[in-house]
């Protein structure tokens, strides 16, 4: 089975990883060492801290031994083709993890490898960030019937939350410039897959999205490979930094949320960073566990 799209895992496939995060995150000990001789590929070809230490940590706490590959080592699909790639690593690996730009790279790998391939991050998609997130909103109430507003891009975190959020009763309203909506097929598979009438809103104006909400979510407002970008996009999304104005607009135990790096004074203020009710870093560390649980899922 693979974990390109998050959609991937289905309905009880996602609650099965959910719970089961929850409960290797209570006792750690539990699963340590249960999976030995598991072989795990986590390829990067965009840099990071958060998703490559945390899957490394994951994959040891369980007895597999990672192998962390780096771009400039392979030049997917420049100095070998994606498929040819994709083909001699299925050959060596139980799991295949990928960091891309490209979300048909991962498309095309999955299509001619037999382990299971992990969308780490693409471009269109983050599913793994979207199982810690939906760990951490279940920490502070349960799932069914909650509302989580985004603000800012429309990015892959937001269709992967947007899609995750619905298949598990949440409710989600995202907020930004018009232009960086999510893309119209993403929304629509968000709102075809939704249960315990969880509804999908998009809408200009931030307040509105806020307003009673469980928790508020932003990322930053140029993403890695969008850099030549920045300053036009300061401009654009500054009306929706999360402030600590908006952020009174939320719910009395409403909780902040941000997938991090965060870029401090832009999209949210070191206010409601740190804010007593601020999970950034429960969030950062349910990657971790929930990469575990996914790991755990893939390999019975």
């Amino acid at each position: 089975m693979d974990f390109v799209n998050v959609a991937d895992l289905g309905r009880d496939g996602l609650a099965a990883v959910l719970d089961l995060a929850a409960a290797v995150k209570a006792d750690r000990a539990s699963v340590a060492g249960s999976r030995p001789g598991v072989n795990v590929g986590l390829f990067f070809e965009k840099p990071s801290l958060r998703t490559r230490v945390s899957c490394e940590v994951a994959a040891n706490d369980l007895g597999m031994k990672p192998y962390v590959l780096k771009n400039d080592e392979i030049g997917l699909g420049k100095r070998e083709a994606v498929t040819d790639v994709g083909a001699v690593l299925d050959r060596y690996l139980d799991v295949l993890a990928l960091r891309v730009f490209d979300h048909r790279n991962l498309e095309a790998i999955a299509a001619v490898a037999d382990a299971p391939v992990v969308n780490l991050l693409s471009d269109l998609e983050h599913p793994c960030q979207a199982l810690a997130d939906l760990q951490t909103l279940a920490e502070a109430r349960p799932l069914q019937g909650a509302t989580v507003a985004f603000i800012g891009d429309g990015n892959n975190v937001a269709t992967s939350l947007m899609i995750a959020g619905a298949m598990m009763g949440v409710s989600v309203r995202i907020a930004g410039p018009a232009g960086h909506e999510p893309p119209e097929a993403m929304l629509a598979a968000a709102r075809a897959g939704a249960t315990g009438g969880a509804e999908i809103v998009v809408t200009g104006d931030p307040a509105e999205a806020v307003r009673g909400a469980d928790a508020v979510y932003t990322d930053v407002w140029a993403s890695m490979g969008q850099e030549d970008e920045a300053a036009v996009r300061r401009a654009r999304f500054e009306p929706y930094r999360v402030d600590e104005a908006l952020f009174a607009l939320a719910g009395p135990e409403a909780i902040f949320l941000h997938c991090l790096p965060a870029h401090r004074g832009d999209e949210v203020t070191d206010g409601v960073a740190d804010h007593p009710r601020s999970r950034i870093y429960d969030q950062a560390e349910n990657r971790m566990h929930a990469f575990k649980a996914l790991l755990l899922h893939l390999t019975g």
